[in-house]
């Protein structure tokens, strides 16, 4: 399967979710789906993250919060691959 042509969605049902699932998380008060970022790039390199401020116009902002969340899902996919699921 090439993960890289998934949605976001087919991404998180098929692996977050399942991963999320086989841990002692409660998952009615410890996950939140679909949940807006403040404006910024987050940027991320294995386990730690920032927000790196930015200025805030509606098209720019829109291509950050895209390719954040790319940056992010690419993230957890290779988290969850390497722990083998």
């Amino acid at each position: 399967m090439d993960k890289k042509h998934l949605t976001e969605t087919d991404i998180i049902t098929k692996f977050i979710l399942p991963a999320i699932e086989q841990t002692d998380w409660d998952t009615m008060i410890q996950l939140r789906q679909e949940v807006k970022l403040r404006d910024g790039k987050v940027i991320v390199h294995g386990n730690m993250g920032l927000r790196k401020a930015v200025k805030s116009d509606s098209a720019s902002t829109l291509q950050n919060a895209q390719a954040t969340q790319h940056a992010l899902v690419d993230a957890l996919i290779e988290q969850a691959e390497g722990k083998g699921y």
